[in-house]
C-alpha cells in the first residue's frame, strides 16, 4: 500500500489533477476537500497523522517549525513534504509521484 496524501491550502490545485492522472490509485486529497481549510497548521497536522497522510505544502515558513515541534514532542506523524516555491510544478509532480510508487505507507 502506498503513502496517503493531503495536500495543503497553498499547494496548487492542478498539482493534485496532474498527480490523480498520472499516479495510479494514489490517495490524495486537499484540506479544502475535506474541511479543513480554514484550520491552522498544528490542527491540519493533527488531521494528517490520525488519517495516516503525509502532509504535501509549500508553506516552508511555519510547516516545518510545528512538523518539528510535532516530532520532538514524541507523536506519530506520517510525514511532511515541502514543496519550495522555486521547483516546477513539474519536478515536483515527478518526486510525490516517485515516492508514492517505491514507497510503502508505512514507511
Amino acid at each position: 500500500m502506498s503513502p496517503r496524501f493531503l495536500a495543503d491550502e497553498n499547494v496548487e490545485p492542478d498539482l493534485v489533477l496532474r498527480l490523480n492522472r498520472r499516479v495510479e490509485g494514489i490517495d490524495i486529497v486537499r484540506v479544502q476537500d475535506v474541511g479543513l481549510r480554514t484550520l491552522d497548521d498544528p490542527a491540519i497536522l493533527q488531521w494528517a497523522a490520525d488519517d495516516g497522510r503525509v502532509l504535501i505544502s509549500r508553506d516552508i515558513k511555519t510547516v516545518p517549525t510545528f512538523a518539528h515541534e510535532w516530532v520532538v514532542a514524541g507523536k506519530i506523524m506520517p510525514g511532511v513534504f515541502i514543496l519550495r516555491w522555486t521547483i516546477s510544478m513539474s519536478e515536483a509532480i515527478d518526486d510525490i509521484a516517485l515516492v508514492a510508487d517505491v514507497s510503502g505507507a508505512d514507511e
